[in-house]
């Protein structure tokens, strides 16, 4: 895998990593948790398509499936924000947490996958 798609996979990590836990922490979603859920979410899929490239395609392993599935979870999530922001639903805005900590879980899975099976080999 290219040095780019390493370092702006890694970049989507750390902003969506800050995003995701101080929203967990503040217990309060935030426009700036949005904010760095949108940058996480346009990172991963820059160094998804450079890794695309990289690999001719898709690659319909545990990695390349739950690669995809990671961005269409962070695209839904990164709506989901923006709607529970502009509603102001006191409700939602304090248990919103919930669902980033599970995509975010999700997320790990095609992130750490690459070095789960490069052990094994």
């Amino acid at each position: 895998m290219s040095v780019g798609a390493t370092i702006t996979i890694t970049l989507a990590l750390a902003f969506y990593t800050i995003g995701v836990w101080s929203e967990r922490f503040q217990g309060r979603l935030k426009p700036w948790h949005l904010a760095m859920f949108v940058l996480g979410l346009a990172f991963d899929t820059v160094g998804t398509g450079m890794m695309f490239e990289f690999a001719g395609g898709l690659t319909r392993d545990v990695h390349g499936l739950t690669g995809v599935l990671a961005i269409v979870l962070m695209a839904v999530h990164a709506i989901w924000a923006a709607v529970v922001l502009w509603r102001r639903d006191e409700a939602w805005l304090t248990r919103f947490h919930r669902f980033s900590v599970v995509v975010w879980v999700v997320w790990l899975v095609p992130y750490f996958s690459p070095m789960f099976f490069a052990l094994g080999a």
